[in-house]
């Protein structure tokens, strides 16, 4: 059992000292919210929130407490920002140390998190959790971390696992809830839920949800099957635009696939051969042929009745909408940044890293800081690495140890599929047979009320989504099909194939990665790295840079590229393998001497396999290389500071193309003249403070909503957003022009046209065809109709303007992009769904911001649904592989998930700001920045 040999420096001194509570000058404040948080629980409940309760839950950051399980003493040295550096003799003292440190700071978050990875949120969170918990536990992720635990994972691994579980469990025992965090002390006024040991699978499940948020195409597949209610083959065509390639340049450009040796070369490489797909990962054939698959498949876009289909997927978009924020955003504008410049162009001469990963808002961070240092390396302790990690998993996922540095973004390969399944009794129909069920039990705990029970059925595609939605069992009317489908009955079901529900190894690559000291040892350890498929970005300290991209990436028959739903009973549909890891692109000390990863393509279209028909549209991407390009013309030199600059570019691509044409159109209306005037002269920049970039993307905003919003169906459209439309495949009260009313049904983050850089290839396509009948759109009230491109932009000037008018005054003096532009950073569960009182306490903001969608400053949001931020760059870090101490770092929130801690925010005005941390790694420069200093004793 823990025991704390200074309890007077923990309860009284550490207090007075500043270093864990609330800083001075905001007690008073303190005081109040408590107050407040007593007449939430005393009034009820007859108990009393004094300010000894808030802080009940802060961590003992200095003096010394033991652990029995330790082989010897742990140093655990904290900044000014609460940010831990941990120091052991052993692997064994270092995991469990991290277990301790992490749970102190974040317990409540990663109890959460398990809770979700396990299907287990109704046991905290009462019955409104149950659907949530019933598709995951569908899904099965907790089932799939214990099979990679116990089958997959390395003996050094499990042991890692081990010692991280007993350091949390360490820091739980004899504590009660309220101990723990403040979230516990108002659970416990709910129910009567108690926080349950620590296992290694609780670290390992929480891989998969970051798998399920970095998971490719699947809302591409939803949405283009849903958009064939109202939409032809030729308009979703249009939607999705083949990769620029003659503009927006791949990852790889040096090196190729080799057809002779089978193999990817990062020198030379034929490029001509024929392989299985076309490799432009455009969507255009997909798109082309919608509704009907690729040619001569059976995919949900052949000939017949949509509804059915679209019916399905529709209840799944909703069960998906409605998972846990804290598994993320996905939709077509978020990213990563990552890139890597040699030192032939650097100040240093030596390599320089940057990342910022792209990820909704939460708080606190998804994030977690820290460094994990071996006293000596040797082979009893192999470590010496510093940076992000999530709280709940032992390791490092992205940062430098003494020799690399390394980044991820996620790289939108394609690997999941959805499936039609023809259900018969107890089975289902694959090739002339039907084939029973793979069934199981489960049981959910509901806190405050009965259990349920659910039968989760699956196929050999995987497991039936369409069990946990009332909509997806409504299939009365025809799937979309073609002529040779079975009979369809009561309808089809949707099965789910994805690798994350296969046992892998990701959780062996975190450490392998950690310990690497060269290119070799990089990409053998990659190689592990199977899900998320990720690209990872290297530097090393010897000046070496490259890139490669690992992941467990399947193959397909010919007529099936993943690009909508397949039909199960075929089986021509099912994945024909993976592609081998000699085969998968990586370049390594590039001739340019700099590697950009942004989601754009991976590789030019000659390569031999699809790796997704889905690719960002790299407007980030190549305006990080025209940056680089720009600085390192006629000799220039990067420095640290040059790559933060370069994370911070608001440059707006969309208002390079939009801006002159809108300046061109004669505006009669003097109001709306002066808002168009805004934009004379404006640099295309979406700072905080500007004008221009507020009337802008407002005009933009309009734009799609005009051209695109208006003629989608109404399961894409933001939900309330209702307009009277020509029929199609509905019923409801019609006009007298014989339209009827349809009001959309997609959450305000997940709707479309989101604005992402899909839509940037979509527009930039369209402007030469000035008579396109997507430029086309009614009369509404007093806004005047529009019949070509122009008339369009002229209307959309007179909207915006007005929308602004409302939303910010009469006066443009007074606007600014940060007004419409902000962050709320929302405590994930009592915070979004908690009573009033409770939010206020837990959450913050908002913090007025710059960037946008597309922009290296990605700061994301939804055109479709309002001007709010919807993800963020989660962190941002620059590695100076030439001097590690002169790298910098931030995070979105702090190192504490405690409420009024110190550190519960003291990073996000700064993030906000783009400015950077110092970034302590040598052992004297951990010293020199040491504020508190805590000793774990054995």
């Amino acid at each position: 059992m823990p025991t704390d040999t200074t309890a007077a420096a923990a309860s009284t001194g550490q207090q007075a000292a500043g270093t864990s509570g609330r800083k001075k000058g905001r007690k008073g404040r303190l005081l109040v919210l408590v107050l407040v948080l007593a007449l939430i629980g005393g009034v009820a409940y007859g108990a009393y929130w004094s300010v000894s309760t808030v802080r009940a839950s802060f961590p003992q950051t200095k003096g010394s407490i033991t652990l029995e399980g330790l082989s010897g003493p742990v140093d655990v040295r904290r900044d000014g920002y609460g940010i831990p550096q941990i120091y052991a003799s052993s692997d064994e003292d270092l995991f469990m140390a991290q277990g301790y440190v992490q749970a102190q700071d974040r317990f409540y978050e990663m109890d959460v998190r398990r809770h979700m990875t396990s299907g287990r949120l109704s046991e905290m969170f009462g019955a409104g959790q149950v659907d949530n918990d019933a598709f995951l536990r569908t899904l099965g992720w907790d089932r799939v971390a214990k099979q990679e635990y116990e089958e997959k994972l390395s003996p050094a691994t499990k042991k890692y696992l081990q010692a991280y579980a007993k350091g949390v469990n360490a820091y739980l025992e004899g504590k009660q809830g309220k101990d723990i965090s403040l979230e516990y002390a108002a659970l416990s006024f709910e129910n009567d839920y108690k926080p349950g040991a620590w296992t290694p699978v609780d670290s390992v499940a929480w891989l998969k949800a970051m798998a399920w948020d970095l998971r490719g195409n699947m809302q591409d597949e939803i949405d283009r099957a849903l958009l064939t209610s109202r939409l032809g083959p030729k308009q979703i065509a249009d939607l999705y635009p083949s990769y620029p390639y003659s503009r927006n340049k791949p990852i790889v450009q040096e090196g190729g696939y080799d057809e002779g040796s089978g193999t990817f070369e990062a020198e030379g490489g034929s490029g001509d051969g024929e392989g299985e797909g076309d490799g432009t990962g455009s969507g255009e054939g997909a798109g082309s042929e919608l509704g009907g698959g690729t040619e001569g498949g059976t995919g949900a876009g052949a000939e017949g009745d949509a509804a059915g289909f679209e019916s399905q997927l529709t209840g799944l978009q909703r069960v998906l909408e409605d998972l846990p924020t804290a598994v993320g955003v996905n939709g077509d504008g978020i990213g990563s940044n990552s890139w890597v410049v040699s030192g032939q162009h650097t100040v240093s001469g030596k390599p320089l890293l940057a990342n910022d990963p792209h990820l909704s808002a939460s708080l606190p961070s998804v994030w977690y800081q820290m460094g994990l240092h071996c006293r000596s390396v040797s082979d009893n302790c192999r470590y010496d690495v510093t940076g992000y990690t999530f709280a709940g998993m032992p390791g490092v996922i992205i940062g430098h140890n003494q020799d690399i540095a390394w980044g991820l973004t996620n790289s939108g390969v394609d690997v999941t599929d959805l499936y039609l399944e023809k259900i018969t009794g107890d089975g289902y129909q694959y090739g002339d047979k039907v084939v029973p069920f793979e069934t199981r039990e489960e049981t959910i705990k509901v806190a405050g009320g009965a259990s349920r029970k659910i039968v989760v059925r699956e196929t050999n595609n995987g497991p039936l989504l369409s069990d946990r939605s009332d909509e997806l069992v409504k299939t009365g009317k025809k799937a979309t099909v073609d002529r040779s489908a079975p009979d369809r009955g009561d309808g089809y079901a949707v099965a789910l194939r994805w690798t994350a529900l296969d046992p892998g190894r990701t959780m062996d690559a975190v450490f392998a990665i950690n310990r690497a000291k060269d290119w070799d040892d990089f990409r053998e350890a990659s190689e592990l790295f199977e899900v998320p498929s990720q690209n990872l970005v290297y530097a090393d300290t010897e000046g070496h840079i490259g890139y490669t991209l690992p992941g467990r990436i399947p193959t397909r028959a010919e007529k099936h590229d993943g690009s909508v739903p397949a039909p199960g009973w075929d089986p021509d549909y099912e994945w024909t393998g993976w592609v081998d890891q000699d085969e998968l692109p990586y370049e390594f000390d590039p001739e340019r001497g700099y590697i950009v990863t942004a989601n754009q393509a991976v590789v030019d279209e000659d390569y031999p396999y699809t790796l997704t028909t889905d690719w960002g549209y790299g407007a980030r991407s190549q305006r990080i290389n025209d940056l680089i390009q720009s600085k390192i013309k006629d000799g220039g030199k990067i420095s640290t500071d040059d790559m933060r600059q370069m994370q911070l570019d608001n440059s707006s691509a969309v208002a390079k193309l939009l801006v002159p044409e809108l300046l061109k159109i004669d505006v009669d209306d003097e109001h709306v003249r002066e808002a168009q005037k805004l934009l004379e002269g404006w640099d295309y920049t979406q700072d905080a403070d500007s004008a221009a970039a507020a009337y802008f993307n407002s005009v933009w905003r309009n734009i799609l909503k005009l051209s695109f919003g208006h003629k989608l169906p109404k399961e894409v459209r933001v939900k309330g957003q209702c307009l009277w439309v020509e029929p199609a495949n509905t019923t409801g009260p019609a006009d007298e022009a014989g339209k009827v009313r349809e009001c959309g049904q997609r959450s305000a983050s997940q709707a479309q046209p989101d604005g992402g850089d899909r839509w940037f290839e979509v527009v930039r396509r369209l402007m030469a065809d000035e008579d396109s009948e997507w430029w086309t759109t009614p009369k509404r009230g007093t806004r005047p109709a529009a019949e070509n491109r122009d008339q369009l932009f002229k209307r959309a000037l007179i909207d915006a303007r007005w929308e602004l008018t409302a939303k910010l005054g009469k006066d443009i003096d007074t606007w600014s992009w940060g007004r419409l532009h902000r962050l709320f950073l929302d405590n994930q569960t009592l915070g979004t769904d908690g009573p009033g009182f409770v939010k206020y306490v837990l959450n913050r903001g908002p913090w007025k911001l710059g960037g946008g969608e597309a922009t290296v400053n990605a700061t994301g949001w939804n055109a479709a649904g309002g001007y709010g931020v919807v993800w963020v760059p989660s962190m941002r870090m620059v590695v100076n592989l030439g001097d590690l101490d002169k790298s910098r770092w931030i995070n979105l929130t702090g190192a504490s998930g405690h409420a009024y801690n110190a550190h519960y925010v003291d990073q996000t005005d700064k993030w906000a700001e783009g400015e950077l941390l110092e970034w302590a790694y040598s052992e004297k420069a951990v010293e020199d920045s040491t504020s508190d200093h805590l000793v774990l004793k054995p």
